[in-house]
């Protein structure tokens, strides 16, 4: 390993005991903060893995010709961290459908069906109908107590994850019409984005935005978009969509690029319902997008429209495409849209206050890459290993995957990447060796972080099932029954704090207040 990487401060014991004792002091100083979180952010980095994680940091540290490892992440600098597991009821390592009714409804369901319980089987329209199975989502808690609730992602809105939000499913990939089977067409069985726009709690979101536009439209070319739709029952959703906000008397924009996504943006007068679909299927990647809005841009606008409503808000927020990038076993793709989906939380954080907004960042799953090898600080994390090869004489990259498109074998053994063009030009299409040959690399089945910032982010810490996670921010947020103290209004607590009594106003101090009242009501008449 070559020393001269090594900063110079770092040799000292001293630079690392201070360090040490920097966190400390700053850990002393936390006070649990129990207030009423009166808005919740729930960012999911779909597919981001510990490892991409620490991948990703690396890669944007040596994108600012830093060394990478010490770089953070900025919701690594929450100061709450814990660990959930993600295994659906009937598989040990998950799938978005599953993970999503997790944690967005609080139940364990079983592989590829959202937003319904474990009583049903996967394809089953009976399973669907039967509202007994029903799991709301913690939007529809939300929108119970008068908050206002948006989703955005950089997947089709009508994917698995952005589904959990609204959707009861019992099979995931039900997105339009013309993936349902006719016989549970006939049984009445609703697509996804059917229910997204025409049933509760979708259509009762004030801002939907991400990508699926083919799957809101007739299976026929409109001529003033050259867009075909994906829909056999004729229906254009995106003008019933309007036809709805109408019917309610209610201002709202439909939007189509980036464009038009910032001229609402920067308008005097944002309407009270957003519709943006910015690809006909999943947004591109960041690093091939063409007048299409950031996820941190997006974030932006829900947040500016949602915060108007003075009851508070629920947003989700997705980063969905780390996941396909790694399905491709597409690295560099996969570390730039981490980078990407950590400035929308940077960009929430900036815009909200710890005060009264409690932002939860994670994962529904991971995936098969690892870091790996002996490469020395600073070396190239999309690189080959720099200190040693294989014991067959060739190179290795740091970063590879347990199974995936690209194998590392032909038929004169272990392929060389540096002979490859696109390693070595540094190719977006890339994809970074496997072990296992497969179609499509797979999900990982270890435990994913947590972060927490806001009122009760203690919560978060400790090792817990993923479907708690909701019910924590519920609390926080005191959408449910369990509810603390701060959920009452503040005028029923402020007697007991300007009175200058150090009590609280439980039944006992209440029925001795009554008697002082009647006492000194008599006295008087």
């Amino acid at each position: 390993m070559n020393p001269s990487y090594i900063p110079a401060d770092e040799k000292h014991g001293s630079y690392w005991r201070k360090t040490a004792s920097e966190v400390l002091k700053s850990k002393l100083k936390e006070t649990l903060n129990t207030n009423k979180a009166k808005n919740g952010i729930m960012f999911i980095g779909d597919g981001m893995s510990l490892a991409t994680v620490m991948a990703a940091r690396t890669f944007a540290g040596q994108m600012e010709r830093e060394l990478g490892e010490d770089n953070i992440l900025d919701f690594e600098k929450f100061p709450v961290t814990g660990l959930a597991r993600t295994y659906c009821i009937d598989a040990q390592v998950p799938d978005s459908a599953c993970t999503a009714t997790s944690y967005l409804t609080g139940v364990k369901t079983k592989y590829g069906v959202i937003g319904l319980d474990g009583n049903v089987t996967r394809g089953s329209c009976f399973s669907q109908l039967h509202k007994a199975n029903w799991s709301p989502s913690i939007g529809q808690w939300a929108l119970a107590k008068g908050l206002d609730v948006g989703i955005v992602t950089t997947t089709r809105v009508t994917h698995a994850s952005p589904a959990g939000m609204y959707a009861h499913t019992s099979e995931r990939n039900w997105e339009s019409d013309s993936d349902v089977p006719d016989e549970c067409l006939s049984l009445g069985c609703k697509d996804i984005a059917y229910q997204l726009i025409t049933t509760n709690p979708g259509r009762q979101f004030k801002v939907i935005m991400g990508g699926g536009r083919r799957e809101f439209m007739p299976n026929i070319t409109k001529p003033s978009t050259n867009n075909t739709g994906r829909r056999l029952d004729g229906i254009d959703l995106i003008d019933l969509w309007h036809e709805d906000k109408v019917s309610i008397n209610a201002t709202h924009q439909y939007v189509t690029d980036r464009s038009e996504l910032m001229k609402v943006f920067n308008s005097n007068d944002l309407p009270e319902y957003l519709l943006g679909l910015f690809q006909n299927d999943h947004m591109d990647y960041h690093l091939k997008a063409n007048n299409q809005p950031t996820l941190e841009e997006m974030t932006e606008v829900a947040i500016k429209m949602l915060s108007r409503n003075e009851n508070g808000y629920f947003l989700f927020v997705e980063g969905g495409r780390i996941d396909h990038a790694h399905h491709d076993s597409l690295a560099r793709l996969a570390l730039d849209e981490t980078v990407e989906y950590a400035k929308a939380v940077k960009k929430a954080k900036e815009l909200t206050s710890e005060e009264d907004t409690l932002i939860v960042v994670s994962s529904d799953h991971a995936h098969t890459m690892t870091v790996a090898g002996y490469p020395s600080r600073g070396n190239d994390i999309l690189g080959v290993v720099d200190t040693a090869n294989g014991d067959d004489g060739k190179p290795y990259t740091t970063i590879s995957y347990a199974n995936g498109k690209a194998t590392s074998f032909d038929e004169h053994g272990r392929i060389d990447v540096t002979l490859h063009s696109q390693f070595s030009s540094g190719n977006l299409d890339y994809s970074y060796p496997s072990l296992v040959p497969l179609d499509s690399e797979t999900h990982g089945g270890e435990d994913v972080a947590v972060f927490a910032s806001g009122p009760w982010q203690h919560l978060f810490t400790s090792s817990y099932e993923q479907s708690v996670i909701p019910h924590m921010m519920a609390y926080a947020m005191c959408l449910d029954d369990n509810s603390h103290e701060n959920c009452r209004p503040r005028s029923r607590r402020a007697f007991w704090i300007s009175s200058g009594l150090n009590i609280k106003p439980n039944k006992y101090y209440i029925v001795t207040l009554s008697a002082v009242i009647l006492l000194v009501s008599g006295m008087y008449f």
